[in-house]
Order: C-alpha cells, then sequence, then structure tokens
C-alpha cells in the first residue's frame, strides 16, 4: 500500500538582517570626473557659442567673389580706308608702342585720287577768274548801252519836237521809238547776264578764291585725298601687345567700315598697362562698398603673388540689364535670384612682375571698413 508523505507546513520567510555595504575609496573619484565632464561639454558648448557669435559680428567687413576676370583696354585696328595690304610690319606676342608702324595700305589708287582733287580745284580757281572777267565785261557793256539808251532817247524827243511842227514825217519817229525800245531791252539783257555773273560770285564780285563753293568743294576734296593717304599707313594708337594678326597678310583687301560697314581685315592690340578687374558682386554685398575702398587681388594663374587695388566705379546696371533677352518676371512662377553688379577694380601694385592677360579668372576681397556690430549700431 502507499504510503502518502506529508508535506511540511509553509514557514514565512525571516528577513535577513541589512548589511550596509561601505563605500569605495575609487567610487567617488568616478562620479566627480562625470561631473566634470558634464562641465566642460557645457562649457565648451558655451564657448564654441562665443566665439561663433563674436566672429559674426566681428565679420562682415570683407566681401568677396570669384566671379572676377583681369580686363584690358583692347581694339582692333583698321584702316577707314580700303584697300589692298602693302606690308604688315608686326607679329603675334609682339610689343609695340603708341605710334609703332602695324600694317601699310597701298597708297597708289589714293595718289590719282589725290590728283584729280587737285585739278579739280585749279579748275575751280580758272571759274573764278573767268566769271570775274565776265562780270566786268557785262559792266562794260551795260555802260556802252546806256550811252546807246540815252542817244536813242534824245533822239526820239528831238523828233517828237519836229513831228509837233509838222517838220518831219511821222514815219521817221515811229522808227526812233523802235530802235529806243530796242535799246533799253538790249541793257535790261545786259543787267541780267551781269546779275548772274554777280549770283554766281555769291553777290560779290570780289570773292577770295577760296571762298568759291566750287573751290571749297575741290579744295575738301584734296584734304580727303591727302587724309586718306595718311591713313594708308596703320600705327598703334596706344601700348600693347599684339595679337589675332595672323588673318592679315601681303595682299589681303581690306574694306573700310565707313563703306562697307564691316571690317575684312584688323589686328588686334591688347594694352598691357590700361588693366583692371572686373568683379561681378552679389547686389546684397553692395550695401556699405563705395569707390575707394581697398581691394586684396588674387590671380589664379599666380596663386603665390598678390595685388592690392581700389574700388574705382560701381556700375549703374546689373549685367542682366544689358541683356538681349531680359528675364520676364511675370509669370505666376518667378523666383527671386540674386544679381550681379559689375564693379571695376584698379590696379594699385604687386608683390610679382609678370604679364596679366584680358580673361584671366581672379578672386578679389574688399575692405567696406565696417564689421557686421558696427552696421547694427548705425
Amino acid at each position: 500500500m502507499s504510503v502518502i508523505q506529508a508535506k511540511p507546513a509553509l514557514r514565512p520567510p525571516v528577513a535577513e538582517p541589512r548589511v550596509e555595504t561601505p563605500i569605495s575609496p575609487a567610487v567617488v573619484p568616478k562620479a566627480s570626473s562625470n561631473l566634470l565632464r558634464r562641465a566642460l561639454m557645457l562649457g565648451g558648448v558655451v564657448v564654441v557659442l562665443g566665439v561663433s557669435s563674436a566672429l559674426y559680428l566681428t565679420g562682415g567687413r570683407h566681401v568677396s567673389t570669384e566671379d572676377a576676370y583681369v580686363k584690358a583696354a583692347q581694339l582692333s585696328v583698321t584702316s577707314d580706308v580700303s584697300g589692298i595690304v602693302a606690308s604688315v610690319n608686326v607679329h603675334e606676342g609682339q610689343r609695340v608702342s603708341a605710334g609703332d608702324v602695324l600694317f601699310t595700305i597701298d597708297a597708289e589708287p589714293l595718289q590719282f585720287a589725290l590728283a584729280n582733287a587737285e585739278a579739280a580745284a585749279l579748275q575751280a580757281g580758272i571759274t573764278v577768274s573767268t566769271l570775274k572777267a565776265d562780270y566786268q565785261q557785262s559792266l562794260q557793256q551795260i555802260r556802252a548801252q546806256q550811252a546807246q539808251v540815252d542817244l536813242a532817247k534824245t533822239t526820239l524827243d528831238r523828233y517828237q519836237a519836229l513831228v509837233d511842227r509838222g517838220a518831219i514825217a511821222r514815219t521817221l519817229i515811229d522808227q526812233q521809238r523802235a530802235t529806243y525800245l530796242s535799246a533799253v531791252a538790249t541793257l535790261d539783257s545786259l543787267r541780267q547776264s551781269a546779275s548772274a555773273d554777280l549770283a554766281r560770285l555769291s553777290g560779290n564780285p570780289n570773292l577770295p578764291v577760296e571762298q568759291f563753293p566750287d573751290e571749297m568743294k575741290a579744295r575738301a576734296a584734296v584734304h580727303e585725298a591727302k587724309r586718306q593717304i595718311a591713313h594708308t599707313v596703320v600705327r598703334a594708337p596706344f601700348d600693347g601687345i599684339i595679337t589675332a594678326v595672323g588673318s592679315l597678310q601681303p595682299g589681303a583687301l581690306i574694306i573700310s567700315a565707313m563703306s562697307g560697314f564691316s571690317t575684312t581685315s584688323a589686328v588686334g592690340l591688347v594694352s598691357d598697362t590700361n588693366l583692371w578687374i572686373e568683379a561681378n558682386m552679389k547686389e546684397t554685398d553692395l550695401t556699405r562698398m563705395h569707390p575707394g575702398q581697398t581691394v586684396d587681388i588674387r590671380i589664379d594663374s599666380y596663386p603665390d603673388c598678390r595685388w592690392t587695388g581700389s574700388v574705382d566705379a560701381i556700375a549703374a546696371a546689373s549685367g542682366s540689364a544689358f541683356s538681349p533677352l531680359p528675364a520676364q518676371n511675370t509669370s505666376g512662377n518667378w523666383v527671386k535670384v540674386v544679381q550681379r553688379i559689375p564693379v571695376r577694380v584698379k590696379f594699385d601694385k604687386g608683390t610679382c612682375d609678370v604679364r596679366l592677360s584680358a580673361g584671366m579668372s581672379a578672386v578679389v576681397s574688399v575692405d567696406t571698413g565696417r564689421a557686421r556690430w558696427q552696421r547694427m549700431n548705425g
């Protein structure tokens, strides 16, 4: 038979006495280091915020842009005279001074034009002398004809007296009257001829030859021919470097821009002394900018060189204002874009003696003289 074992009665647990563990001396420095770390972190944040705020408030004095390029006075030198190129006196990259001969044009056709103009001027002088002589001759004829008119009138008066007394036939007085009227008509014709000669002399019988219209016209043609001959020798208008001369060769035809509205040949001339920087600044950077402020200039081609300059001028319009197709901001999806204003910066001095070429990229920094905190204080 099975034996049923009795389970022992459950007894309430007996609370064990709590034993206080003594704090180890190594735990105290660990808690202190945590507090120090937190303090340093908060302090670091405060320092960073303070330094950032200080940098922000003291910054903003210099405004810069990389959208800047070297510019130079440049010109396509050609002539206002059409003709065949006789000689080219320069080559690519050559430095020339103002007044140096660049190329010449064949002047022989212009020499012929000058000879024709001088002949026309001489003919005009002869014409003036002839008109003066014709006018004086007309005056002489008028005086002679006036005498004939006076004689015819006197004779007519005498015949009239004789007719009244019945001494002569009336047909004689009729003939004399016809003679008188004919003399008067001839006198009027001579006077008209003299008036025409005087009109050709501009109303002045003693008109100087140089004031005669045909003479002035002929002399103008002479001067123009001489001017064109002088312009067959094309000279440099300023100091600079020759470029784009390869297309100009002896035998090439140059068509004057004044006659053909375009030039077929020219020599490029770029100044190596009249240089400046054109910096396209943001419109928001122009608040405190004005001519005369100091500018720091760096050229990408010469990273180890520095130049100083000054603001020469600020353009009166943005670059887009002269665009052939300006932006139309009338649509509903218009987006505001910061505009660029060209600022001209002139060179003052540099640390390197190097040649700058037009079109080189540059970085400019303009010293406005006022930080942000100064702007806030007015």
